[in-house]
């Protein structure tokens, strides 16, 4: 759950799909009307006015759609935030930046509502057992989060709770929101559109599924128990069900809290060590990576005194996605040949990925290859043309003044790539969704460090006599 206030509160969620798609349809329709109004319109202007009157036409058209989307609630307002994650292939610039307000749209359902769910998911003898903060600590397009005591010893339990219907409308929300999209004008329906949808739908199943999210919550606590730097909460199963998720209460600080921010500057850099070591071994060892990197799923513990250490609690683990070995292997070995700056190497990985092509000119491939080594300038293994600013006094990289993701797009949209760069493969984008989060992390945190000693034990096995 990743919100940490609400927007106020509603009533109720429209759940019924005819309900929700009749909505949908006239938004659509609606839309679709106006847009057949502009181009009619616009017939006779020149190519420019066109052009810019087309700008404003879709900004228009996507601040609709939002308005239409937030209404609704539920799995609605969270396929158009997965829309605009990971949507900036297939949909205009336009209609991600409106999708990304939906982000804020975070208004909690009433308690009678609530209480009627738990009342349906625990049994009253179980609900009986704990006394239940009727206002959430926390709310988000699915469910929302209560905080609980257990009656018998006093145990702090956070309760996450499914909103009513949800579940039951993943695939007519998804479907309806894709007509609406395409009524609207807003879309070119292709192949590789659908098999992205497909996988927004495996995505949305998977989120509303909290029994598996409480199984992989359980199974990242077992291979983390023995690192102190992290926390991850208890699943309480006897209060557990496939739309309540109970664990226990983990309190903590926001990444971006003054008192997180205020540290020592040692005492930062460990953390986001850890987040970078977290990560690594995500991608290297288990090959299983929580996907949603958004900072209302980390808190940070501090430590009681000078002796103990900094701690960061890992709360969501509702978008964890598994890799198979024929992606992570090219993907890790690029990160080898990118740490060691082999060129040719880094090339041929990004072929075999399918999101470079060996009959492009060499010299795309090479511009190509160059930005993806840029995107390792935190952890590359030789002194790279950085920036001056970009290091402090001892050489350590400073990830918040090094303006990197800034210096690659500019890179990028310099050179001739984004002509011959299409749509890269589904679980590339989720990767790099995780990667840009790592990153930002450690930059909000003003760590300085160098990245390659926590990559290098990783790299062993891609080394090539």
């Amino acid at each position: 759950m990743a919100d940490d206030k609400t927007n106020g509160t509603v009533s109720r969620i429209k759940t019924g799909s005819f309900e929700r798609r009749l909505s949908l349809t006239k938004a659509g329709l609606f839309a679709s009307t106006r847009m057949a109004g502009h181009v009619a319109a616009n017939v006779f202007t020149s190519k420019d006015k066109r052009m810019e009157r087309r700008k404003k036409m879709l900004s228009r058209q996507a601040e609709f759609l939002v308005d239409e989307l937030g209404k609704l609630k539920g799995s609605v307002v969270k396929i158009g935030q997965v829309m605009a994650l990971y949507g900036e292939h297939f949909l205009p610039v336009e209609v991600t930046e409106a999708l990304h307000t939906l982000e804020d749209q975070t208004t909690a359902l009433e308690w009678p509502s609530i209480e009627k769910v738990l009342r349906f998911e625990l049994g009253e003898e179980r609900l009986e057992e704990l006394v239940i903060q009727q206002q959430p600590i926390g709310a988000a397009s699915l469910g929302q989060v209560h905080r609980a005591r257990r009656k018998s010893d006093g145990k702090e339990i956070c309760l996450k709770i499914q909103y009513p219907g949800v579940a039951d409308a993943v695939d007519s929300d998804l479907d309806a929101v894709a007509q609406l999209l395409k009524l609207a004008k807003l879309v070119s329906f292709s192949r590789d559109f659908d098999e992205w949808l497909e996988e927004v739908r495996v995505m949305m199943h998977r989120e509303v599924d909290y029994t598996l999210e409480a199984e992989t919550t359980r199974r990242f606590g077992k291979m983390l128990q023995d690192d102190k730097r992290f926390i991850v909460p208890e699943i309480l199963l006897e209060y557990s069900t496939p739309h309540v998720m109970a664990t226990s209460y983990e309190p903590g600080l926001s990444v971006s809290s003054d008192e997180v921010l205020n540290l020592p500057q040692a005492r930062r850099n460990k953390l986001a060590e850890g987040a970078l070591e977290l990560f690594l071994k995500e991608l290297f060892i288990w090959k299983e990576i929580q996907t949603d990197p958004n900072f209302g799923n980390y808190r940070v513990r501090l430590a009681d005194d000078e002796h103990a250490e900094d701690r960061i609690v890992l709360l969501d683990f509702g978008a964890v996605q598994k890799y198979p070995d024929a992606f992570i292997d090219p993907v890790c070995d690029m990160i080898y040949a990118s740490y060691s700056r082999d060129l040719e190497r880094v090339i041929a990985g990004g072929i075999k990925l399918n999101f470079m092509h060996d009959d492009w000119p060499d010299k795309v491939l090479q511009e190509f290859g160059g930005v993806c080594m840029a995107v390792l300038e935190p952890l590359a293994d030789r002194e790279l043309e950085v920036p001056d600013y970009a290091l402090n006094e001892q050489g350590e990289y400073r990830w918040k003044q090094s303006d990197l993701p800034t210096r690659i797009a500019k890179r990028a949209a310099m050179s001739a790539i984004n002509r011959y760069f299409k749509i890269p493969p589904k679980e590339f984008v989720f990767l790099n969704r995780k990667l840009v989060g790592v990153y930002t992390f450690i930059s909000v945190l003003g760590a300085e460090f160098n990245g390659r000693e926590a990559l290098k034990p990783y790299l062993k096995r891609f080394e090539r006599l």
